[in-house]
């Protein structure tokens, strides 16, 4: 066998490199350290007394959650493959010779940064980059919304009932089910859209017609109508809207003329009153825009592994499809730069 030189690792990453590494792309673009204000906040706490192990860096800890959401893998399985792969180490700045956070600190930092409710923030300073890189257009948005699926809870009938009217089941809160409850999702909710079943959240997502980019986000449980979003996410910089047909109705028509949007979301047929010929010509025009939106949510399901997150409850569900809906833009901003 060959011996081992002092420049293998070195060589190594030079191959990975020629390969096209996406994380190493990531990192020649984005400005990390535009985030660690907003970490750094969050992660304050007063000191309990002298000594204890310095903490981990918090803006390399944040990359690491970056990377769950690109290769979406869980606490145990990112650990596993921070050790295992140059890839990874070179993307966090770490050697051969560093320590690694464990699955456990890495759970443990985001739930801090689920309590401290930053998801927003992180989200809207890197937009902020954007704009300021003059790659948001503001030349016509386009919303629609796609199922996030989480684990299946096998609950009882009457249990789930009572979770629809929004209460706890009984038998959840006594002290020797407190395990129990730790794994039960009470703010998922099942839903059946074309003779397919989801549990879980549903994504709501406002793009940049031209730049493919998310600007605004919401996140509902799974039963929640992709049209009730709509008030949530428009605003007065939208000059038009483009949307599927799930969003017609006197209540949105009404939204976008107050907010002085032009309203291009696709006609729909009903019995015995379909769509006149014009009337398809002019969805076939807006479905050109309104579908580059599904290019968002391609990326997601195959580039970034599938739309499903494994947490419990809306609060680390909203960080979780946060950092998703972040995470892609990143991915988009690596593509629009290498393209500019």
């Amino acid at each position: 066998m060959k011996q081992r030189g002092l420049f293998d690792e070195a060589d190594r990453l030079q191959e990975i490199s020629k390969l096209g590494d996406p994380l190493e792309k990531l990192n020649t673009v984005i400005d990390w350290n535009i985030f660690k204000p907003i970490l750094k906040k969050a992660m304050q706490k007063e000191a309990k007394g002298p000594g204890g192990r310095p903490p981990y860096d918090y803006v390399m800890m944040f990359k690491i959650l970056i990377l769950q959401r690109f290769y979406n893998i869980s606490d145990a399985q990112t650990e596993y493959q921070i050790k295992d792969r140059l890839s990874f180490m070179r993307f966090l700045g770490l050697t051969l010779n560093d320590a690694i956070p464990d699955d456990k600190t890495i759970w443990y930092f985001r739930e801090q940064l689920v309590k401290a409710k930053i998801n927003d923030k992180l989200f809207d300073r890197f937009m902020k980059e954007l704009e300021n890189k003059n790659l948001i257009s503001h030349q016509g948005s386009i919303i629609d919304a796609t199922f996030v699926d989480v684990p299946k809870q096998r609950n009882k009938k009457e249990d789930n009932d009572k979770i629809k009217d929004g209460n706890i089941p009984e038998e959840w809160k006594k002290p020797e089910h407190k395990s129990m409850r730790a794994q039960k999702d009470a703010d998922a909710r099942w839903t059946k859209k074309n003779d397919e079943t989801h549990y879980g959240y549903k994504s709501h997502v406002k793009a940049d017609s031209k730049s493919k980019l998310i600007l605004k986000y919401t996140v509902t449980s799974a039963s929640v109508h992709d049209s009730q979003e709509l008030p949530n996410l428009v605003d007065n910089k939208d000059i038009s809207l483009y949307a599927d047909s799930a969003y017609i109705g006197p209540k949105i028509e009404n939204c976008l003329f107050k907010k002085r949007i032009e309203n291009k979301i696709c006609e729909r047929g009903y019995r015995n009153n379909p769509l006149t010929k014009q009337q398809q010509n002019k969805n076939r025009t807006k479905s050109k825009t309104r579908s580059r939106i599904e290019h968002i949510f391609g990326f997601m399901t195959n580039s970034m592994n599938g739309i499903f997150i494994r947490s419990i409850g809306l609060a680390r569900a909203e960080f979780n499809i946060s950092l998703m809906n972040l995470t892609y833009n990143m991915c988009r901003y690596r593509f629009l730069s290498a393209n500019s």
